[in-house]
């Protein structure tokens, strides 16, 4: 399923790379690009696994990220 959300409260563009590169990571995640400047996150999630997958994204972004809220996933 393909996505896109809002992202806000995130600190800068480098911290939107080390959030999307962790989040690509995750099985279950086929594509992930967070763009800082729209605040905004385009990701394609396996549908069969996807609120598993929403939950390890939401882990990873409370870890790296605290203060961002991802909006609509």
């Amino acid at each position: 399923m393909k996505k896109v959300v809002k992202i806000i409260d995130i600190d800068c563009a480098n911290c939107a790379n080390k959030l999307e590169a962790a989040i690509a990571k995750i099985e279950g995640v086929k594509e992930v690009s967070i763009n800082f400047m729209n605040e905004k996150m385009i990701i394609d999630i396996d549908d069969n696994i996807y609120d598993n997958v929403v939950e390890k994204i939401n882990k990873t972004k409370k870890k790296l990220e605290p203060d961002c809220q991802i909006i609509g996933l």
